[in-house]
């Protein structure tokens, strides 16, 4: 039939529509309903599509792409800078993975071979759903997000030799000469690439842009893609090993994001043909016929990938409470594991039957994922709130805690991202007392060889806040990206210190309310910090003077905070004086050499008049010296605690840096 091909893309888009939007709102993955779009459309079912063989051949076409866009976004500087979640915890994920799954498979009658390739399914997880999960949820930068992404990149540096490996498992080849020869051929075409990444490609890109095309841009991502594929699949190897190394020739190139950007609509469209063909492939009727085998399938993958993935984690030191929220997260089948079910069953390493109630069990695990990932925080918590904190802390010789701080008047910093080196950083300077606290053993332990003040542990633990001398500590600052543990630490440190002044780091304003009734004194959003830096690198590009910038950033601040310090005074710990300072802040200026009022009086009243802010205390030297005496003048260096609203304070601020301000008037 003419345009057949034609049609049944049309059906296949068409019913995925449909299919994808119920599912979106069911809150699943787009992959899960793709996948049951194909066994609607799929001969077993409907049978609106009889001919599933072109499908498959487009279906292929992207598997192809994806694993050439993992190759361009795979950075070897983001893999140094992990390296330790990714060797290290992602080769114990998967080999462990293999090697439990193989034994539990010789248990059950199948030979060793079978037992090692039914690993190999089980071992993988799904990139695609787990990414854009933990992506919508903003959860891609915490501690359990990171260990996720970790292992998850090492899974995918071994979709290659798995596949590589499979058609030997099933006895197609001669043995560990072959498996030599395999590497040897990767390793000559790794090396032609590594060379073509440093030569030949941005050689080909230049040639290109200067074209100013961007039609003969994409066509040469293609070329180069699918050329590299299609060569690497005649000296022997897999299409997939082609358009890896071929992603990882471009990601080396100055022009890596722009053919990323322009590659990700061709490979959606076609990794939903792939996700579609293996929906079609499974045969609804072993729902019916085998359901509590399924069931008991279902829940032996999720029970066998989250207790190794845990295990993993914790053996490296992570604490039980990130690693089990990690291991529940990567509990499911990944969508390589498609294709190498389809290479198994063509290299006799699976019947038809299995390969029927593999892919009922898959396409269930991913179905489940979104559940896992919800039930994850409050398991992981409540499992390691009944164990001994001595089995779920993690393990500290990683990075040698030590004895427990003697510090006192001091901050603890949670969390040492970016936000917590660099308060650090100036904290030292100024020598400040502070003590940090990460969870990630290997930054601690490279922290500590520096120098670093910074303790191993889970902050949401009381004994590591002991550890850290919570009792006796001035101030603790929250800078983590996990909201949920955020409002843990915070909680728990009130309780334990009530007079300790918190400030937390959070990235949207929905998570400010729930931190203050927790009793914490400021909360700092990122979303509404970064408008108001936006809105004053707008105004300096107009040469609008820095004073008005500041009155703006001032009225848009009390605008922006006016609702959130109301919620702070409602459930604030502070009583007393704190009820009548409404809408005042407090600040510190140091008084500078030829500054306004530097050689005034306060009997004077330059300052006052001038601002409108008060003085409250002035420290010179080691002399502090509270509600100081109308004679008192203000010399360099002097330090003033003033008190007053936001733009008294922004006014106040230039009378006290060098050559700022209004001449003073000259005294009687």
């Amino acid at each position: 039939m003419a345009y057949e091909a034609l049609r049944d893309i049309e059906i296949l888009f068409g019913l995925a529509l449909v299919t994808v939007v119920i599912f979106r709102r069911l809150k699943f993955p787009s992959i899960v309903g793709f996948l049951f779009t194909g066994i609607l459309a799929g001969p077993h079912a409907s049978g609106l599509i009889g001919n599933t063989h072109q499908v498959e051949q487009m279906a292929e076409i992207g598997v192809v792409l994806l694993l050439f866009t993992i190759g361009i976004e795979f950075s070897l500087k983001e893999l140094m800078r992990i390296k330790q979640l990714v060797i290290l915890g992602g080769g114990l994920q998967v080999v462990l993975t293999i090697v439990v799954i193989a034994v539990a498979g010789t248990l059950f009658d199948f030979s060793l071979n079978q037992s090692i390739f039914f690993g190999f399914l089980v071992a993988l997880s799904s990139t695609a759903i787990l990414i854009k999960l933990l992506s919508d949820a903003g959860e891609l930068d915490t501690p359990h997000g990171k260990t996720a992404l970790g292992i998850l990149i090492f899974q995918d540096l071994c979709i290659v030799p798995l596949m590589l490996f499979t058609p030997l498992l099933g006895g197609n080849g001669n043995g560990w000469q072959e498996v030599a020869f395999i590497i040897g051929k990767a390793a000559a075409v790794i090396i032609a690439a590594h060379y073509s990444a440093g030569f030949l490609v941005p050689w080909i890109f230049a040639q290109v842009v200067k074209t100013r095309s961007r039609e003969l841009f994409i066509l040469t991502i293609i070329f180069i893609g699918m050329g590299t594929a299609w060569l690497t699949a005649q000296a022997g190897l897999s299409l997939a090993l082609g358009a890896f190394i071929a992603g990882l020739a471009i990601s080396e190139s100055e022009y890596s994001h722009q053919a990323l950007s322009d590659i990700i609509p061709f490979r959606e469209a076609f990794m939903s043909l792939f996700f579609i063909s293996v929906g079609m492939l499974l045969d609804p009727v072993i729902l019916f016929t085998s359901p509590f085998l399924i069931a008991g399938l279902v829940l032996t993958i999720i029970l066998i990938k989250t207790l190794v993935t845990t295990g993993a984690a914790m053996a490296l030191g992570l604490p039980m409470r990130i690693a089990l929220t990690a291991g529940l997260s990567l509990a499911q089948i990944g969508e390589f594991s498609f294709v190498l079910s389809q290479s198994g069953l063509k290299h006799g390493l699976l019947s038809s039957e299995a390969y029927q109630m593999f892919l009922a069990a898959s396409i269930a695990t991913m179905g489940l994922t979104p559940l896992c990932m919800k039930i994850a925080a409050p398991v992981a918590e409540q499992l390691a709130a009944r164990l001994p904190h001595s089995w779920t802390r993690g393990k500290s010789m990683f990075a040698g805690n030590g004895r427990k701080t003697t510090l006192t008047d001091h901050v603890i910093i949670v969390g040492y991202g970016m936000n917590g080196k660099n308060l650090a950083r100036v904290l030292r300077h100024l020598k400040i007392p502070y003590v940090a606290v990460e969870t990630n053993p290997f930054t601690v332990k490279a922290e500590k060889k520096k120098g670093q003040h910074i303790i191993f542990g889970d902050a949401s633990k009381p004994e590591i806040l002991e550890h850290a001398g919570i009792e006796n500590a001035r101030i603790m600052v929250i800078a983590i990206s996990d909201a949920a543990a955020s409002r843990r630490v915070a909680a728990l440190a009130r309780h334990m210190n009530p007079a300790i002044h918190v400030i937390v780091r959070t990235r949207y304003l929905l998570e400010v309310e729930p931190l203050f009734k927790l009793g914490v004194n400021e909360v700092i959003p990122e979303e509404f910090e970064t408008s108001v830096e936006i809105l004053s690198r707008v105004l300096k590009r107009f040469l609008v003077p820095q004073d008005v910038i500041e009155n703006c950033v001032a009225e848009v601040r009390k605008d922006g905070y006016e609702m959130l310090r109301s919620v702070s005074k409602r459930h604030s710990h502070a009583v007393g004086i704190a009820g009548f300072l409404a809408g005042a802040e407090i600040g510190t200026f140091t008084v500078h050499k030829g500054a306004t009022i530097e050689g005034t009086t306060l009997r004077e009243g330059v300052l006052r008049s001038r601002s409108g802010a008060s003085i409250l205390a002035i420290k010179r030297g080691e002399e502090v010296a509270p509600n100081p005496d109308p004679v008192w003048e203000l010399k360099e260096r002097d330090v003033v605690l003033l008190l007053g609203s936001a733009q008294q304070l922004a006014a106040a601020a230039k009378l006290f840096e060098a050559g700022k301000g209004e001449a003073r008037p000259e005294t009687e």
